[in-house]
């Protein structure tokens, strides 16, 4: 054959494996999520190309015998069509012994750097540059090519199976997509630009409700606010007044006496009506929902929603009151900053950019959101900022005792009876060795 008619079949050879490679690259990284979609809108070709995935030995094997059928056939055309020239051009240059060898190695070169470059490299570059809109272009062809190989690609599969059988490899792929999978794609995402950063945090927010237990959330028991049956009605007016809640517990004696809850509203309307507040009976206390404190905020939720309740009293395993939760709570905790807490709400107060004061009952989850601290020590055992101060020191904590973690000094600024009211928390430029310093 003619150098041109070499050039014209090493063309096509080069064209029939770049093929195959754009298509290998782009059906192998086609994310099924999207794929997902397209099928959905009713493009065939995006299921096809599902199917492909969830069963792709056979294509994969026809592939691999095509790409290696081309770069042999190739090899053997190219080297025989262009050495008879490079050594012609080689003799008139530089005459030797090793003019033969010189002019092998020449047309090996050329060709073999011709398939890497058009038929290997810019392909796979362009597979991965839009997978997905390849993928569903490609798909047809590739299946009429995959008929074509199928007994030759059925011979080679059970070859492979049998090896994979006899050293224990799993071939199953596993798509279970994880929370890290979704944090993953929520921050490429932010980076992008295609969700905003108070947006990226109430999604991570939300994902968050399955791991928060509702002591995180709730009021505890020392703000919660409640009536007594035998509670005077001046007392009952100064709690309306004082207090802006729209649901108050009802308890027998003590808290721990919970008989149910009354809505403010409907105390309202026995103000309005001039009816005395001292009747609290059935017809104003209604059920209170009880729940444990191991419940997560997820759980709380679908309790919330089969009982089309809003209030929650939180009980521990002593049957002792530990505090109330709402629905709003809830929301607050998944609003996070987009909600505008008053004054006396706020339980982090950024002082400049290396220090906060932090109230004691922060819970652990909006510490480490506030100092960006990755991972806690022992986060099992206590929900609080407060707890995590007496799980490192050991020991009730007192007025200027401190714990130095992550990068940062947490010092104790106010302890009342017993209880860290407030921290002052540094970052440090430099991480000490010791990681706990307490006065004694």
């Amino acid at each position: 054959m003619s150098l041109f008619q070499n050039l014209v079949i090493i063309i096509i050879l080069i064209a029939g494996a770049g093929f195959l490679s754009l298509s290998e690259i782009a059906l192998a990284g086609s994310r099924k999520v999207k794929l997902k979609i397209l099928a959905e809108s009713g493009d065939e070709r995006a299921q096809k190309v599902l199917d492909l995935q969830a069963n792709s030995a056979n294509f994969f094997a026809a592939s691999q015998i095509g790409l290696n059928a081309v770069a042999i056939l190739g090899g053997i055309l190219g080297e025989a069509a262009f050495r008879p020239y490079i050594i012609a051009f080689v003799e008139r240059i530089y005459p030797n012994q090793w003019t033969e060898s010189i002019g092998f190695v020449l047309s090996f070169t050329i060709v073999t750097s011709l398939f890497i470059l058009f038929a290997d490299l810019m392909p796979k570059r362009l597979a991965m540059i839009a997978p997905e809109k390849i993928a569903v272009s490609v798909i047809n062809p590739i299946q009429v090519f995959i008929a074509i190989c199928r007994p030759l690609a059925w011979f080679i599969n059970s070859i492979a199976n049998i090896l994979f059988r006899l050293f224990k490899v799993n071939t199953i792929r596993d798509d279970n997509i994880t929370f890290d999978d979704i944090s993953a794609v929520m921050d490429a995402g932010a980076q992008a630009g295609v969700l905003q950063k108070q947006e990226h945090h109430f999604i991570e927010n939300v994902f968050e409700l399955e791991e928060r237990n509702v002591p995180s959330s709730m009021t505890t028991r020392e703000n919660v606010v409640y009536f007594a049956l035998n509670e005077s009605e001046e007392s009952i007016r100064q709690k309306l007044a004082q207090y802006p809640y729209s649901k108050f517990l009802v308890c027998s004696e003590n808290i721990d006496d919970v008989i149910g809850y009354v809505d403010a509203k409907d105390i309202l309307v026995r103000i309005l009506k001039n009816q005395s507040l001292l009747q609290l009976n059935e017809s104003t206390i209604r059920n209170v929902l009880t729940i444990p404190d191991t419940l997560t905020l997820s759980e709380l939720l679908d309790r919330f929603r089969s009982s089309k309740e809003k209030f929650a009293v939180v009980f521990n395993e002593y049957a002792l009151v530990v505090g109330v939760i709402t629905l709003s709570d809830i929301m607050i905790t998944v609003m996070g900053d987009w909600v505008t807490p008053t004054d006396e709400d706020v339980q982090i107060i950024k002082r400049d950019n290396n220090s906060w004061l932090i109230d004691g009952s922060t819970p652990i989850e909006d510490m480490t959101h506030a100092l960006e601290i990755d991972e806690m020590p022992g986060d099992g055992n206590y929900e609080t900022l407060a707890g995590f101060m007496m799980y490192k020191l050991r020991k009730i904590p007192r007025p200027a005792d401190t714990v130095i973690f992550s990068g940062y000094k947490f010092e104790v600024v106010d302890v009342d009876h017993f209880k860290i009211d407030q921290l002052l928390v540094t970052r440090l430029l430099e991480r000490p060795e010791e990681p706990i310093i307490s006065p004694e």
